[in-house]
Formats: C-alpha cells, sequence, structure tokens
C-alpha cells in the first residue's frame, strides 16, 4: 500500500502545553490522496494563530470524505487540534482540478522509496541509510531539549526495542534524526538517548552539520518552525522502511502501540526474507 509523505505539523504537540481541542476552517489544493490510509496532501494558506501556508499531509476522519477527491482540487476543510490529534473532520471540495490533472494519479511513485541520509551517530561515527540493507529501520525525528512529545515518543520506543522478539530485533534498526543539530552534539545525543532507556546496540541517534540535517529533514517532509523562545514545534511521525529502502508505514502522532509496529515489522519483514548463505 502506498503511503503519501508529506509533514503533520504535530500530531500531539506542535502543541506543547495545548489543553483543550481548537478548530481551524482551511483552504488549500490537494496535491494527493490515500482513500485506504485516510491521508491526503494538501498545499494550504496560512492558518491564522498556528501555522504559515505549507504543504502537509494530513489524517481525516473518516476516511469516507476522501471519495471523489482528487489531486488539484481546491478544498475547505476543518482542521481539529488536540494534545494528541491533528485531523480534518470536514472536507468539501470548492473547485475541481484543471483537466489536465484530471486522472494524473497524484504523486510519482518515487515517494516511496525512503530518501537517503549519511549524518553521524552518538559515537560521532559516520551513519547512512545504506548501511543498514536487509534490515527493517523505524526512523523518527527528536531533539534534546524537546520539553513534550519528543521524550515520550524515545522512551515509547525503547519500550518497544525491549519487546520485539529475538528475530525481528536481529533484523531491525531504529534511527532518530535530531531536529536541532546544532546544539545535539554526539554526546548530547548520547545522555539523551541513554536517559531514556534506549539499547544504543542497535539504535542511533544521528546529527551533523545544520545544512545537510536540514536537508534530510526536508527530505521526509517534516514540518518544523523555530519558535521565539527556541523550541521547536514539529511533525510527530515515525517512517517504517522495508529492507527494500521503501516507505511501508508512516505513523503519525504518538496514538500507535507497540504491538501494532512489532505486527507490521513482523510482516514487512516476512515479504524480505534473509538470504540465505551457503554452506
Amino acid at each position: 500500500m502506498r503511503r503519501v509523505l508529506g509533514s503533520l505539523l504535530c500530531a500531539g504537540v506542535l502543541a506543547c502545553g495545548i489543553s483543550a481541542q481548537e478548530t481551524y476552517e482551511v483552504r488549500g489544493t490537494v496535491e494527493d490522496v490515500d482513500a485506504t490510509s485516510g491521508t491526503a496532501l494538501i498545499a494550504h494558506d496560512p492558518i491564522p494563530g498556528f501555522m504559515p501556508a505549507m504543504t502537509m499531509s494530513f489524517d481525516v476522519a473518516p476516511p469516507q470524505l476522501l471519495e471523489g477527491v482528487r489531486p488539484g482540487a481546491v478544498v475547505r476543510f476543518t482542521l481539529e487540534r488536540s494534545a494528541t490529534v491533528l485531523r480534518i473532520t470536514a472536507l468539501e471540495v470548492t473547485a475541481p482540478p484543471p483537466a489536465a490533472i484530471e486522472g494524473s494519479g497524484g504523486l510519482a511513485a518515487d515517494l516511496d522509496v525512503a530518501a537517503p541520509f549519511a549524518l553521524i551517530d552518538q559515537d560521532g561515527a559516520p551513519v547512512a541509510l545504506a548501511d543498514f540493507g536487509g534490515k527493517a529501520v523505524l526512523l523518527d525525528f527528536v531533539f534534546t531539549r524537546c520539553p513534550g512529545p519528543c521524550p515520550i515518543q524515545t522512551s515509547k520506543r525503547a519500550r518497544l526495542q525491549r519487546r520485539l522478539p529475538g528475530a525481528i530485533r536481529t533484523r531491525t534498526a531504529l534511527v532518530s534524526i535530531s531536529l536541532d543539530p546544532e546544539y545535539d552534539t554526539p554526546s548530547r545525543l548520547r545522555e539523551y538517548a541513554e536517559r531514556r532507556g534506549a539499547d544504543l546496540s542497535n539504535w542511533s541517534f544521528l546529527t551533523g552539520d545544520p545544512e545537510t540535517v536540514g536537508e534530510v529533514v526536508a527530505s521526509y517532509h517534516i514540518g518544523s518552525i523555530r519558535r521565539p523562545d527556541g523550541q521547536i514545534d514539529h511533525t510527530v511521525a515515525t517512517f517504517l522502511i522495508d529492507p527494500g529502502g521503501r516507505i511501508a508505514e508512516r505513523y503519525l502522532g504518538l496514538e500507535h502501540e507497540v504491538e501494532e509496529i512489532i505486527a507490521d515489522l513482523a510482516r514487512v519483514l516476512a515479504h524480505h526474507r534473509e538470504p540465505r548463505h551457503p554452506s
């Protein structure tokens, strides 16, 4: 199943401190639709008091709202935001897609391919996506000074890591890329990882020069905005990359449970058998 990659600003805490549900009426142009997974990639207008104009992938609930919606359509939608969820709950097409776009099939299939990266880990050693060939990779984005979602996300991934069955664990790598490379040195990432219970034997916390890290973050369409106080409002998302280097699943927000992700890992790895070595 193809998963649309986009940026969801921040199921859970674009809003550290939000205590009640907020609702916004938004206008935008659809760039792609994945009705099966209930997501839409939309280039939206500015949302006053929340975020600037940008292209983002949104959860849509119920998914039936996407029936008949095509790339290029202009839409008006209701966006609900709480401390754990950011999703579209109502959507109306106000202008159909131009004839040249209608039926084009949406974004190119290469959006399924995981963008490569080459950074350095918590020990200062070089690490690239290509180094994990033959393994599934759980990739997320965090930063060490994050007051809200990042410590929660990392702690949840540490619990998942401890519960991975042996056969799955040996074929799985966890990777966390810093959103704050100017501050997040390798030693700070190591301290953060150890404080959250991460086993660094198969979990890499990556940083690098800001320009290179920024290119990686952008290639995964992770939305982030640095606030005047220095904190970073950002996408909470984890990508499951299969051993063939393609995006198999994406998990937005903090709602996905350990059992769900382990089941997805088992399924993905079952489709990519380990090569047998000649005896």
